[in-house]
């Protein structure tokens, strides 16, 4: 679906969380974000324009900026039948305009969660930062994480990012349309704790942070 037929279509989409749709551009290889970024207000999203300007909507409860989308949580007392076409029509002005979607100060300041090498992952997130004290464990949660989990949720419109690896538990941050899923839970221990189990079978458990 989407808002208009002129170029650049924005579509929307559901996500698992029904408080989230994912929005994206149609045949397009624009880049929003090279390392994905995650706000909770207006005031984080200072050097993110178009974000602070989804947060003038009263009903607008996170924005989570990916390589190539944007997804958009609300509250619960808005429905998505009245708010998406009219949202995907904003966002396509703004991108129409030549706004930037985040400055290159928000870009390289605004989340140290998800550091990058340069390069991007299957999915197009910039990779986790590989630094000379990581352990062997940590360096293979980084690599199972980026090549495998992140292009997988990052279609869900969500990222998962690297906290910590401790006492063997993994610690991890859950964002865009995964951070308050109703199944995110099942998505963490179900999924992602399975397979980094597999991977290192050392780990524990596997934690959102």
């Amino acid at each position: 679906m989407s808002a208009s037929t002129s170029a650049p279509k924005v579509r929307f989409e559901k996500t698992p969380n029904p408080q989230t749709f994912r929005f994206s551009l149609v045949g397009s290889d624009m880049v929003f974000a090279e390392t994905p970024i995650a706000y909770s207000s207006a005031a984080e999203a200072q050097f993110a324009p178009l974000a602070k300007k989804l947060f003038g909507f009263p009903w607008a409860s996170g924005v989570f900026v990916g390589r190539d989308f944007i997804t958009v949580t609300k509250q619960d007392w808005v429905d998505w039948d009245i708010i998406a076409e009219p949202l995907a029509g904003l966002i396509e002005e703004h991108i129409e305009s030549g706004a930037p979607i985040v400055s290159a100060v928000g870009s390289s300041s605004a989340s140290g969660e998800s550091p990058s090498t340069g390069s991007t992952s299957a999915g197009g997130s910039a990779r986790h930062a590989v630094n000379p004290q990581d352990s062997a464990a940590i360096v293979l949660i980084k690599r199972v994480l980026d090549d495998e989990i992140r292009p997988m949720v990052a279609q869900d419109g969500g990222d998962v990012v690297f906290s910590k690896y401790e006492d063997q538990v993994v610690y991890l941050h859950m964002q865009g349309s995964c951070a308050g899923c109703p199944s995110s839970t099942m998505t963490l221990k179900m999924g992602i704790e399975t397979r980094l189990k597999d991977a290192l079978p050392e780990i524990k458990e596997v934690v959102s942070v």
